[in-house]
């Protein structure tokens, strides 16, 4: 265990400096006087309702954001009052499963829409010379006086600390006190719940403890369908990219299938699905990572 918790460490400092991240560094570090008057579950719900308000405000029914028009708009300044909360905020405040993911969750979709905004973003996040890795390492927010990227919460609280897919090892070490985030029993559905700010991407969805798994549900249900490409004839199915990269997340092959079967609405191929997997082949559509950017 000390050998894998220096490595676990030590590959976080060597990745940090290879894409120039600086730790001390976050999108809520300057901040104004506390204005909360409430526990945990008061800022999850002040977030999670400013969250709402932005997708209201912002995002067209293609599921596209309108970032110039979000800039412009008080919601968004009271948005960035808002977040510095969370540097004191503690999570441990949030009792239940189903509070702590969906406050995650939430938090990692308004955390990409800022960094979007902060960092200037024009065309994809893969945009900048150091690529993808650089905007998930860097765009980050302080909890609770520790650290959070979007790497960190997707790859360490979400999924249960299994680690970024190409990276062996865990996220967390066992000494890293942001492992007390991680919410056990892992769902794979969280993979239809996160928004990368990216055309291939799931949209932008508000998710609230009381209708969590219905809404893991409804967020899976609509992409899968939305993205299945199926060729009976040579038993060939296209489905996003998502499945190969987070393969193990879903079980492999015979996981991903079942998945698909649970969540596909037309009869024909549920049935078709069902009767062939076993020689079924699956192939994956290209990610489109250009900017999830309205334009008119």
């Amino acid at each position: 265990m000390p050998f894998l918790d220096t490595y676990v460490t030590g590959r976080e400092k060597i990745l940090n400096s290879i894409l120039q991240v600086n730790p001390e560094t976050t999108l809520n570090s300057r901040r104004s006087p506390s204005k909360m008057t409430s526990g945990g579950n008061f800022l999850a719900g002040e977030i999670k309702d400013s969250l709402n308000q932005i997708v209201s405000l912002a995002m067209a029914e293609n599921g596209k954001m309108d970032y110039q028009k979000l800039i412009q708009d008080p919601h968004y300044d009271t948005y960035r009052e808002l977040i510095g909360d969370l540097q004191d905020f503690d999570y441990r405040t949030l009792t239940s499963r189903e509070e702590r993911m969906s406050f995650w969750i939430n938090l990692y979709n308004s955390l990409v829409i800022d960094a979007v905004i902060q960092e200037n973003i024009q065309k994809s996040v893969t945009e900048s010379r150091l690529g993808i890795l650089a905007f998930f390492q860097k765009a980050s927010y302080r909890v609770n006086y520790l650290r959070f990227s979007l790497t960190d919460i997707e790859h360490g609280v979400l999924r249960e600390n299994h680690g970024f897919p190409y990276f062996p090892g865990p996220h967390f070490a066992s000494t890293d006190p942001r492992l007390e985030t991680v919410i056990r029993s892992f769902d794979s559905r969280i993979h239809f719940a996160l928004n990368c700010a990216s055309n291939s991407c799931p949209p932008i969805a508000v998710y609230t403890p009381e209708n969590l798994d219905g809404q893991l549900d409804l967020a899976a249900l609509n992409f899968i369908n939305n993205d299945l490409s199926v060729n009976p004839d040579r038993k060939v199915i296209t489905i996003s990219r998502i499945f190969s990269w987070y393969q193990n997340d879903f079980g492999r092959k015979k996981g991903i299938l079942s998945l698909l079967e649970r969540y596909i609405q037309e009869k024909d191929i549920k049935l078709w699905l069902s009767e062939n997997q076993t020689s079924i082949r699956i192939q994956y559509h290209p990610y489109d990572w250009g900017l999830n950017k309205y334009t008119n």
